[in-house]
């Protein structure tokens, strides 16, 4: 080999976003379709579901709580959550009694804060079926409208009601493969009052970017890929998708706003469509890479409800896809071993990823195919 081939030379790709290095290895596995192709099917699922605790007009989890007959979007608060509001200030109790030196190493390694917040859950549509890719633009937007709107109420609880809220992450869990507890097409907000470490180690590396380039990462980021066009995925007037040069799971993506929106409540109308527009097309797309209802794990990183003016100024909406699947419907990747103890690694490049998501259709979903 006479020369540094990106394709087959093993080597470490820098995630700006969180300051870490990722170990590609695309000699293990050249495309991500060798081997047997393996197609687990068309999902088939009723509209209407009597023992779903989300559709409409059925019991909940716990309690008495009965859903309302909603006929769009449904937000409720979260029956498991994994925060709560009213809470006891932390102190450590277990010092009392001990020794100078224990409590001081208590104090240096033994560190915990409380941490109090809400969380939701919000329901694509009354539905049971539907999923992102399934629901039309304009059910999306409602969904954005939802997001936005729970954005807009919990920032005005926490200046106007005095409630301890920061930082609201939306996200969602698509599939058994990522955790999803109930099929039920949904996503969840847990809003705390606190920055979560992801997000805070997004702001803290795009602020120390626009300190020592005078530019916002984003911004400069976006520019790169237009002008290398090898990892867009998906591009319209407001968005863009890519494969994200740093990028871990075989199919992740990167969906980035394309003038400087801080958080959902910059959006106009224009930016609702055109982000309802690219999220079906990237979610048919995932669907018609292996002809199955792809699992996923995804969020938006926008702007805390108030922070450092450089926290708010950094801030810039993105979204992050983590989806699982390797070479099939059913082969997954694992992060394990060297992952778990070394530095994450992946086989595929991203430019490989990206060119097998370019040539997928983002129109017409294979379930609705004859």
């Amino acid at each position: 080999m006479s020369h540094f081939d990106l394709t087959d030379c093993s080597h470490r790709r820098f995630n700006p976003l969180t300051g870490t290095y990722v170990l590609c290895s695309p000699h293990r596995a050249k495309r991500p379709w060798l081997g047997a192709k393996e197609n687990a099917g068309a999902e088939k699922k009723n509209t209407y579901e009597p023992g779903c605790y989300l559709c409409p007009g059925n019991k909940r989890a716990v309690g008495n709580a009965i859903n309302p007959k909603y006929s769009t979007t449904f937000i409720f608060p979260n029956d498991f959550s994994a925060v709560k509001l009213d809470q006891p200030d932390y102190v450590d109790e277990d010092s009392e009694g001990k020794s100078e030196e224990e409590k001081k190493l208590r104090k240096r390694l033994l560190i915990t804060k409380g941490v109090r917040g809400k969380c939701f859950v919000i329901c694509f549509s009354p539905n049971h079926a539907l999923t992102m890719p399934l629901l039309t633009v304009n059910e999306i937007v409602g969904v954005i409208n939802a997001w936005l709107g729970l954005y807009t109420d919990l920032k005005r609880q926490h200046f106007e009601e005095g409630k301890p809220y920061k930082y609201v992450q939306i996200f969602e869990n698509k599939g058994a493969a990522m955790g999803c507890s109930n099929p039920h097409p949904h996503c969840q907000s847990w809003c705390l009052d606190t920055i979560p470490t992801e997000i805070s180690r997004e702001l803290s590396n795009l602020i120390k970017y626009k300190a020592e380039n005078g530019t916002h990462l984003f911004a400069d980021y976006i520019r790169l890929e237009q002008l290398e066009k090898v990892r867009i995925v998906l591009e319209n007037d407001s968005f863009i998708v890519v494969v994200p040069y740093w990028a871990l799971w075989p199919f992740e993506t990167l969906l980035i706003a394309k003038e400087h929106l801080r958080s959902l409540e910059d959006f106009d109308e224009k930016h609702k469509e055109d982000l309802a527009s690219i999220l079906k097309k990237l979610t048919v797309k995932y669907d018609n890479l292996f002809e199955t209802s792809f699992p996923y794990s995804a969020g938006l990183h926008q702007a805390p409800f108030f922070g450092s003016e450089d926290e708010l100024d950094c801030s810039w909406f993105h979204a992050h896809f983590y989806p699982p699947l390797l070479r099939s419907a059913t082969v997954k990747k694992f992060c394990v071993g060297f992952e778990m103890l070394a530095e994450p690694q992946r086989d595929l490049t991203s430019e490989q990823a990206a060119a097998k998501l370019q040539q997928l259709d983002s129109e017409t979903h294979y379930s609705q195919r004859k």
